[in-house]
């Protein structure tokens, strides 16, 4: 089960907000979630959790570039939210595996040696999923979580974080 949570920073504090995660396939549609929940561009955290397996934040300021971190790279890579990140920090593109235009339809579809033999060469070119944390160790310094303690973080990790924020209240409204 997972929980997903918008913190949008605001001159007054933290606003919280629970998100669905329904309709998200790449980190671009999780900045565009972050940045529809911006006010006045400053600073959105997008936290995802599953069962104190593995935590995520994505991290959206303005129009700059989605910023992320998580925490168990091959935990995460077993679910489709956390694979999402985790091929997005390794630059890894599995969505067009199953896209017509990049299979080879000249006649070798039909069981014929060579196409057998480059299937599983293309196959063996993934690579593993790095083990433990990944990403941006850097993500929430500025805030008052620094690499060490974000590191260490484990079980509610989103909770400490939002300890560390002043947010706790805010973000337990949503869960």
């Amino acid at each position: 089960m997972y929980f997903a949570a918008l913190l949008a920073r605001t001159d007054d504090g933290w606003v919280a907000s629970d998100t669905d995660l329904d309709n998200v396939e790449t980190l671009a549609d999780i900045a565009d979630l972050a940045r529809e929940a911006a006010v006045d561009d400053d600073t959105v955290l997008v936290l995802i959790e599953q069962e104190d397996a593995w935590f995520g934040v994505v991290r959206v300021d303005g129009e700059d570039d989605p910023r992320v971190f998580v925490s168990n790279a091959v935990v995460a890579g077993r679910s489709s939210y956390g694979a999402m990140l985790v091929d997005e920090l390794i630059g890894r593109d599995d969505t067009g595996a199953d896209d017509l235009d990049d299979l080879d339809l000249d006649g070798t579809e039909d069981g014929e040696p060579d196409a057998v033999e480059d299937e599983a060469e293309e196959a063996g070119d993934a690579e593993p999923r790095p083990a433990g944390p990944l990403g941006d160790t850097e993500i929430l310094s500025d805030l008052g979580v620094g690499a060490k303690e974000l590191l260490a973080l484990e079980g509610d990790a989103l909770g400490e974080i939002a300890d560390v924020l002043g947010c706790t209240e805010v973000l337990e409204a949503v869960r």
